[in-house]
């Protein structure tokens, strides 16, 4: 049974109906409702326009540049209207502008914020925990009802609540569950034996989520590690149907990040063209080859793997323990090869781990401590296409900060316990 005669998805739903919904399970209406007047003028959420950001400057640490490894003493970062303006020596930023707040990071290190190019953000809570966790840009993995595209609203709209996001929609999966009620437009689906299958079915599910505002599409070729019953190992979409998914993307010119496991899985999804290789457990020097030649990047999710160990159920613990080690020496593997790396936590089920984790376990796989911190800064950025605005503080950057206790380049443990976060100039609280 096929989707072909069903008319195209409509975008007039984009805004209103599917949109709205998907904003009242996440959450960011209220937030957005119980904003201060003020607070709400400045960002724009009566009229909808963007949220302007913030004025700040941060002053006195050790300023890091992931791009070129430079470190400058007694520092100078100069925000106006959420962007960076200045950074460099005191000396060289010239005059700092009176009456700005002031952020003083004397004895401590400043870093541009962090990027988690894998994490499922359902609902504001999430979204402000990632914040206050390290990561003031992102990448959604997928939610089931669009939650990630009104996280992305609210982050356009107040941005020192959410990170800056590329939301990927609903999961281009064979089973679509209860998503499949997530929008009028996938209904027809619901008459099919097989699932999300067919190159009809394929495509429809990724011109709805394109329709509805996604950036990026994200599907599948193995079945879930995190699931007992489920094989990583087992397979559910071949080239062909991949290729249907990825041609569909690109056709509004969007990429595709796929969930994978087994060498022959990831080989087929990154010849079909996929943007990111996600979690990729046991990729082989072919695929890396591969993805070396195309410039596809690989997401480890390490976070997520090592979680996989401490699980109570005896079959994901052992999964996780037999895994972690095997991606580890893909992920040095891929680096010593030249692919492309980009950190993700895979954080999901309503539990924000700290971006900080996987780059301390980008580091344990083997790379240096500055590598490793790029994974999450200008390595990640380049993938989600903020390479001109997340990843460095330099002019014209977002005004997105991390001030640490330590020295990261000795001791990458301070970047998941972050003393103060700056997200497009507003200083947040750190974590508890």
């Amino acid at each position: 049974m096929c989707v072909e005669n069903t008319p195209p998805p409509s975008g007039r739903l984009t805004r209103r109906g599917v949109l709205a919904g998907a904003a009242a399970l996440a959450g960011t209406s209220a937030v957005l409702a119980g904003t201060a007047p003020a607070t709400a003028a400045a960002a724009g959420a009566r009229h909808g326009s963007p949220g302007r950001g913030g004025d700040l400057v941060v002053e006195g640490g050790r300023l890091l540049d992931p791009a070129t490894g430079e470190v400058t003493e007694d520092a100078v970062v100069v925000i106006a209207g959420g962007v960076v303006r200045a950074a460099g020596s005191r000396g060289g930023v010239g005059r700092v502008p009176a009456g700005v707040p002031v952020l003083r990071a004397h004895g401590q290190w400043i870093l541009p914020g962090l990027v988690d190019a894998h994490i499922h953000l359902n609902t504001a809570a999430e979204a402000r925990d990632a914040v206050l966790k390290g990561a003031t840009s992102a990448r959604s993995g997928s939610t089931n009802f669009y939650q990630d595209i009104a996280v992305r609203e609210l982050a356009r709209q107040a941005p020192e609540q959410a990170p800056r996001l590329r939301a990927a929609g609903v999961f281009v999966t064979p089973d679509l569950g209860d998503t499949i009620l997530a929008d009028p437009d996938l209904a027809p689906l619901a008459r099919l034996r097989d699932g999300v299958r067919s190159a009809d079915a394929l495509r429809r599910v990724v011109e709805v989520n394109l329709a509805r505002g996604a950036d990026t599409i994200k599907t599948r070729v193995n079945e879930r590690a995190g699931l007992p019953e489920q094989d990583p190992l087992v397979q559910v979409y071949d080239h062909e149907q991949l290729s249907t998914i990825v041609a569909a993307a690109r056709r509004r010119g969007k990429g595709v990040l796929c969930h994978s496991y087994s060498e022959k899985g990831c080989h087929d999804a990154v010849t079909a063209g996929i943007r990111s290789l996600e979690h990729g457990a046991f990729v082989g020097e072919r695929t890396l080859r591969e993805m070396r030649r195309r410039g596809t990047y690989f997401t480890p999710t390490l976070t997520a793997i090592a979680g996989l160990a401490e699980s109570s159920d005896p079959v994901l613990a052992e999964r996780g323990r037999t895994y972690l080690p095997v991606l580890k020496r893909a992920v040095l593997a891929a680096h010593e090869l030249g692919v492309p790396l980009a950190a993700g936590t895979d954080s999901s089920g309503g539990t924000v781990d700290p971006i900080g984790r996987e780059v301390e376990l980008m580091h344990a796989a083997g790379l240096s401590a500055l590598d490793a911190i790029r994974t999450a800064t200008t390595g990640a950025a380049k993938l989600l296409g903020f390479d001109s605005t997340a990843g460095r503080l330099a002019r014209g950057f977002a005004g997105d900060v991390l001030v640490v206790d330590g020295d990261p380049l000795a001791d990458l443990g301070v970047l998941s316990r972050p003393a103060r976060v700056v997200r497009a100039g507003f200083a947040v609280p750190a974590a508890a």
